[in-house]
C-alpha cells in the first residue's frame, strides 16, 4: 500500500454450514437462481462501482469460494464516511498497519459496498446488523428459530466466513486472526457479524 493506494490479493470462502445456510435461505425465499453461494462476479461489479476502488476482479473457484484482486485507488475514500470512520490506516517506510472496527454504525457502510444479494440475505435473516436493532446472540437465534425453524438457527450458529489477504511485506502481528508470511487469515463466526453484540476489531501490522 502506498499513498492510500493498494492492490490487494483476496481469497474468501464459506464453510459448509454457511453454504447450507444460504441454500436453506434461498429455499425459504423461493429463489431458484442457480448462482454461487458467494458470487464473485456480483461482488466485483458492486465493488468496482464504489468510491475509492479502481477495479475489482474476483472469480469463483467454486460455488462457495472466490479469489482475485482489488485495486484500491484510495483506501480512505472506500472505507471511510464523513460520520462513521471505522478504519484506521497508517503507512510508513518501515512498518504500516490497518485497523478495522465493525459496530452497529459502521457495519451497514461496509455491507452497502458488497453485492446487493448480501443485503437481501441479511434482511431476510432479520439480522440486527441490517435492521439497526439490538439483540443478544441468544435472542436473535430464538427469533430465527421461531420464524424459520430451529434447523436454520442452528446453521447460523455454526456458520463461519473465512478470508485471506496478502500484504506487501511480511505480517508482523494480527489481532482477530492469524498470519503466515505476508498473508493474514481470518475465520469469523457469522453470528458475531449478524448480531454485533459487541464491536469486532481486526488489526494487521506489516
Amino acid at each position: 500500500m502506498a499513498g492510500g493506494a493498494a492492490e490487494v490479493n483476496v481469497s474468501a470462502s464459506l464453510g459448509p454450514r454457511t453454504v447450507s445456510l444460504v441454500q436453506s435461505l434461498r429455499s425459504f425465499m423461493g429463489d431458484t437462481r442457480n448462482t454461487p453461494a458467494l458470487d464473485g462476479g456480483a461482488i466485483s461489479r458492486s465493488l468496482s462501482a464504489a468510491t475509492g476502488i479502481k477495479s475489482a476482479s474476483l472469480k469463483n473457484t467454486s460455488a462457495e469460494a472466490l479469489e482475485g484482486t482489488i485495486a484500491i485507488s484510495n483506501v480512505g475514500d472506500f472505507l471511510l464516511s464523513e460520520k462513521d470512520m471505522f478504519i484506521t490506516y497508517s503507512e510508513g517506510a518501515v512498518s504500516s498497519s490497518i485497523t478495522v472496527v465493525l459496530d452497529r454504525n459502521s457495519a451497514p457502510l461496509l455491507i452497502s459496498r458488497l453485492s446487493p444479494e448480501v443485503g437481501e440475505y441479511l434482511s431476510a435473516l432479520m439480522a440486527p446488523v441490517a435492521q439497526g436493532e439490538y439483540m443478544s446472540s441468544g435472542e436473535y437465534l430464538s427469533l430465527v428459530s421461531m420464524v424459520y425453524g430451529r434447523p436454520l438457527a442452528d446453521e447460523i450458529a455454526a456458520a463461519r466466513i473465512k478470508a485471506s489477504i496478502e500484504f506487501p511485506r511480511q505480517v508482523t502481528s494480527v489481532s482477530g486472526g492469524s498470519s503466515t508470511g505476508r498473508r493474514a487469515e481470518f475465520d469469523i463466526p457469522l453470528l458475531d457479524i449478524l448480531v454485533l453484540e459487541k464491536p469486532l476489531r481486526y488489526e494487521v501490522k506489516w
